[in-house]
């Protein structure tokens, strides 16, 4: 959301950003300035008239806006205003305002306009103009496109030589996919502006060759970069055997990327002479910003603003750097000194340090790398540029990340479940909580996985695991299904393997485990696997290998290894643990069994999550948003009327504190009630008799009542008797690290003592609900358990797309419970609800486009 008091940086399509931010009345000195910079076509195509200069009353009026019924927004390229936007509602309580904007000649044709009305139609919405209106000459075929292109459904009219425009300013799926779409291809290309750089500066490196920025210096020369390389030094003539140069500037080539490794104090001045070149993006490898307290915060904060303001973006700081394998390009402006070799995998650390372990163990297991980024402190690039960029990478089919925190987790889920259908993302995601962040309980690592897994992730725990599931999908096909050919030549392999499979839930094959034994030579062991990969009961291929005892085999010689290939040309997975023999390249090896099968497991269920369709965002009828807003009062939320608003029931619950009125509230209910200790933890607790049911008459009421009071207190809770049915818990929380995620389970103390529960994160799908529905280990209760009938699966799955949308819309509500929920083949009843309420909770994947 833009607000008077937050600005927003924004990438325009050329991937260079800009600020955007209401205007003020001290900016029309700057809105003069920008007028006179206007060719004469853009002023009559704006005004309709020559309109050399701005009247004093028309500016008054311009800067002066109640950012309400009239709002105006300038972008910012540095210090200079280079365009306004502004909308003004068409009389008092009016649903419509006109719209209108105007960007400098320099600046046309970089997408400005569409950011501008998505940011001007967010803030007229919170105000109730519905409509937006415009009138446009038919010469300005430019503005005229950008309210055609959005998505609005426009409606025109020609009349006294102008084009009048009226639309809707409601987002829509088709407005949605085109601010998606363009979000898209910004950041993508802010990011190959980085990773192909026509030349670099470098700043930080010592004339001595020691220290950081002289390593740096040297990997990039070293490494072979294509392009020009600019040492930047106050006074020595080369460094490293380069010409070096007392600003970028001097060294007359175009310099697109800045790599920095100078103290925090002196990053302002190189973001300064960087933009004197016309950089695109800094590279900050210099440590000594955020992660070392507040005023070393300070500085990355001024940092990050003066580069957006002069058009570039930041990696880092604190970063390992990064590299780009391209022949065309072989870039590395990495910590590491020597690269892995080229190949299809893209690989974000968000550590450094991290980032040079994964790079040498790539290395060592001759996994190929497009592209590598170390994002640090993650100041403004982030994984979700980096997602954006490698999606239309033809030099990347594997993506691989290492996450210690989530910026924007609700964006990350939306690209990696876009991106996913066409190339793998794996992700190595840390449990770890920073201190301070957040105060719901941290999810466990089988939720964590889950929630993953809803958007096609793969998730890992080690390095050694990424690498693994890397190796497997850079260099096999995806397995079409979870049959295994166990093929091997011991025994004792053989039987790990088939119980590693049982354990990752992959089926051996019929006719498998295939155990050639130890004297069988290369050319049956060969045949055995020939045979494994071309049987149609078989998905994909586990070959084992043991070296035999001396005088076993007849040609001791023999190369085992060599029938890998032909196995694996077939078409189907093959990974291999050769205990003895180098197993050739494309063929992905680890060391255990264990290792090769919780890898296949993995890129498994990838394969799984691919051939499932994926799921819609269904229309919900019953569902109020102005409603649940109203239940949300500033003391406390009324959890009925929420619930209510998004066409939820909840079963009357009518306090008493004494016998009395808990009869009085039976009697207005009707025979038979039940009755419940109104602790919230007690009240569904039937074990510590705490809830009392089929109170037929007064009499039975009394006595529950005077058996229960000594025990749990005068309160109780009289509620309506409700057929009967299998409790389960439905739960809505607000992680710190996913964003609002809902969950669901079945009810019961041994349930909960067993955290069986299954998480997604919002907003939910029809296949996400009915995946949480049949997700825990308890579900099998729900589809009629011991005769029992099966339960109406279709209203939990809506009372789950419910909840989750309750979540979407309201970002007031941190937590919400509803426990229990009777759910029975004729639908559900909803018994209790406890509901926490909080300040606004950030959705930053809504709202118009901003970095």
């Amino acid at each position: 959301m833009t607000t008077v008091e937050q600005p927003v940086d924004v990438l325009l399509s050329d991937g260079t950003t800009v600020q955007l931010r209401p205007i003020h009345p001290d900016d029309a000195a700057a809105i003069v300035a920008m007028h006179s910079r206007f060719s004469e076509r853009t002023r009559y195509l704006r005004y309709f008239s020559p309109y050399p200069r701005i009247p004093e009353r028309d500016l008054h009026r311009f800067v002066n806006v109640d950012h309400r019924d009239r709002e105006a927004f300038v972008v910012l390229a540095g210090d200079l205003i280079v365009a306004v936007g502004r909308y003004e509602r068409l009389g008092p309580a009016s649903p419509e305002a006109e719209v209108a904007f105007v960007v400098e000649d320099a600046y046309q044709g970089r997408g400005i306009g569409s950011v501008l009305l998505e940011h001007l139609a967010d803030a007229a919405r919170r105000y109730g103009i519905v409509h937006f209106v415009a009138e446009v000459l038919p010469a300005n075929g430019a503005m005229l496109r950008v309210f055609s292109d959005f998505g609005y459904q426009v409606q025109r009219q020609f009349a006294d030589g102008v084009v009048h425009l009226t639309f809707p300013i409601a987002p829509t799926e088709a407005t949605l996919e085109v601010q998606r779409g363009r979000e898209h291809r910004t950041e993508a290309r802010s990011i190959a502006r980085l990773l192909a750089p026509r030349g670099i500066a470098v700043y930080g490196a010592s004339t001595t060759g020691q220290g950081v920025g002289a390593a740096l210096l040297g990997h990039l020369r070293d490494g072979g970069f294509t392009g020009g390389i600019v040492p930047v030094h106050p006074t020595a003539a080369t460094v490293a055997g380069l010409p070096a140069y007392p600003s970028a500037a001097d060294a007359g080539i175009d310099v697109d990327l800045a790599v920095v490794a100078v103290a925090p104090e002196a990053a302002m001045e190189v973001v300064a002479d960087a933009a004197r070149a016309g950089a695109h993006g800094l590279v900050v490898i210099s440590a000594g910003f955020a992660e070392a307290g507040p005023a070393g915060a300070a500085h990355q904060r001024a940092l990050v603003r003066a580069a957006h303001l002069a058009g570039m973006r930041v990696v880092g700081p604190n970063c390992l750097g990064v590299a780009n394998t391209d022949e065309t390009v072989r870039l590395n402006a990495t910590l590491a000194p020597v690269l892995p070799a080229p190949g299809r995998v893209g690989v974000f650390s968000q550590s450094g340090a991290f980032g040079v372990a994964l790079l040498a163990e790539a290395s060592r297991r001759g996994l190929g790398v497009s592209s590598f980024v170390s994002a640090g402190n993650r100041a403004d690039v982030s994984g979700n540029d980096l997602l954006q960029y490698w999606q239309d990478d033809p030099g990347t089919d594997v993506i691989t990340l290492y996450l210690e925190t989530f910026g924007n987790p609700r964006k990350f889920a939306r690209l990696a479940r876009r991106i996913g259908r066409d190339k793998p993302v794996v992700a190595l995601a840390s449990l770890a909580r920073p201190p301070g962040v957040g105060d719901a309980p941290a999810l466990d690592a089988v939720a964590v996985s889950a929630l993953f897994a809803q958007s096609g992730v793969i998730r890992v725990d080690t390095v050694a695991e990424l690498l693994d599931v890397g190796v497997l999908l850079a260099h096999q096909p995806l397995p079409a299904g979870r049959r295994v050919a166990v093929v091997g030549n011991s025994s004792a392999l053989t039987g790990l393997a088939a119980t590693a499979c049982a354990a990752q839930g992959l089926t051996v094959a019929d006719g498998y485990p295939h155990d050639v034994g130890p004297r069988a030579g290369a050319a049956a062991y060969a045949a055995a696997l020939a045979a494994a990969a071309a049987d149609e009961r078989v998905d994909a291929v586990v070959a084992l290998f043991a070296p035999p005892l001396p005088g076993q085999l007849t040609d001791p010689e023999a190369d085992f290894t060599a029938a890998l290939p032909d196995a694996a040309a077939v078409g189907k997975p093959v990974v291999a643990t050769f205990l003895a023999g180098r197993v050739p390249a494309g063929v992905p090896a680890y060391p255990s069994v264990e290792e090769a099968v919780r890898a296949l497991a993995r890129v498994s269920r990838y394969a799984d999550w691919l051939r499932r369709p994926p799921g819609v965002l269904p229309e919900l009828d019953r569902v109020d948003r102005a409603a649940g807003q109203a239940a949300l009062r500033a003391d406390g939320a009324d959890p009925a009327a929420l619930l209510r608003a998004y066409g939820i029931d909840v079963v009357e619950s009518v306090p008493a504190g004494s016998a009395d009125e808990a009869l009085a509230a039976a009697e207005r209910l009707g025979w038979p009630v039940a009755l419940k200790a109104a602790a919230p933890g007690l009240r569904h607790r039937l074990d510590l008799g705490a809830v009392r049911l089929d109170l037929a008459d007064p009499v039975a009421l009394r006595r529950a009542y005077a058996e229960m009071a000594p025990l749990f207190g005068a309160d109780v809770l009289v509620q309506p008797m409700v057929p009967p049915g299998v409790a389960c818990v439905v739960e809505l929380v607000e992680d710190p690290a996913f964003g609002p995620v809902v969950g669901f389970g079945l009810g019961g103390v041994a349930t909960e003592l067993l955290g069986d529960r299954a998480w997604r994160a919002v907003p939910l799908t029809d296949r996400d609900a009915a995946e949480l529905v049949d997700e825990p280990r308890a579900a099998p209760l729900l589809r009629g358990h011991r005769g029992a009938a099966p339960v109406d699966r279709s209203a939990l799955v809506e009372l789950l797309l419910r909840v989750g949308r309750l979540a979407d819309e309201q970002p007031r509500v941190r937590s919400l419970t509803l426990n229990p929920v009777l759910a029975r083949p004729d639908g559900f009843a909803v018994l209790h609800a406890t509901v926490r309420t909080g300040a606004e909770a950030p959705r930053p994947d809504t709202g118009p486009r901003r970095l």
